[in-house]
């Protein structure tokens, strides 16, 4: 486990760095912070849980990620009429191919994290799912705020985030609870699983402070931290409570 303690502070490190450069030079840190973050979450999952459980991770969250992004690019459904700029690397199907990946880096933490929150099978998966959409309160305002996607009729939106229809929130909600029962075939528990709730609490923090404070995106620091709160502040006390 300690090589994934070392994964997750070289993640640190290019988030930190992230907020301090503009331009090309920010997109090639968001692709290698998701590329790090993947392999913290699939390394994680394979050495905690054995290979079967890094397969499936692989299998539905990369799998099924990409799926669902590439439908809803040509569809407008289930997250709206959005489209890719072209600024995040090579894409398949009008999808970049660094997507897909970022739902798993963020899929696993989240998943990790309700299963010490909560030992009921139908409740874990609520809880995973809720602490995976939650991030996305972060993601999509940072991310099209960098010009990397787009909505072309956003329509009702979130005070404070005119971008980004709310709709959109409610089909990543949906997705993510579908991506969370889909991994309930995974072993329930792990070796080691300090890493994901470091990464998940590290997430959190680090998004409520970049966005008040570095990015100029007080409204989407406010709608992030109320929502990923939900999972993230209760998975803190619970550790407290433990290491107390």
């Amino acid at each position: 486990m300690r090589a994934l303690w070392a994964v997750l502070a070289a993640l640190v490190l290019v988030e930190i760095a992230y907020p301090l450069v503009h331009g090309g030079t920010r997109a090639v840190l968001t692709v290698a912070t998701v590329v790090v973050g993947y392999l913290l979450s699939v390394g994680h999952a394979w050495l905690s849980r054995g290979p079967r459980t890094a397969a499936v991770l692989i299998l539905v969250t990369t799998g099924g990620g990409f799926a669902v992004e590439a439908a809803g690019r040509a569809t407008g459904y289930p997250f709206g009429d959005y489209d890719y700029t072209g600024s995040l690397g090579p894409r398949l199907l009008g999808v970049p191919l660094v997507i897909p990946l970022a739902w798993t880096w963020m899929a696993w933490p989240a998943w990790v994290a309700a299963a010490r929150l909560t030992t009921r099978p139908w409740l874990r998966t609520g809880v995973a799912g809720l602490g995976l959409a939650a991030w996305d309160l972060f993601l999509d305002p940072q991310m099209v705020g960098e010009g990397h996607w787009r909505w072309d009729s956003p329509g009702a939106a979130l005070p404070g985030v005119p971008e980004i229809p709310i709709t959109n929130y409610l089909g990543w909600l949906v997705v993510a609870w579908v991506l969370a029962a889909a991994l309930t075939v995974t072993a329930e528990n792990g070796s080691d699983d300090r890493p994901m709730y470091a990464l998940y609490l590290w997430t959190y923090g680090s998004s409520v402070l970049a966005h008040a404070v570095f990015l100029g995106l007080p409204a989407s620091a406010a709608w992030g931290a109320a929502g990923m709160g939900l999972v993230a502040v209760p998975l803190a006390v619970t550790l407290w409570r433990s290491r107390s």
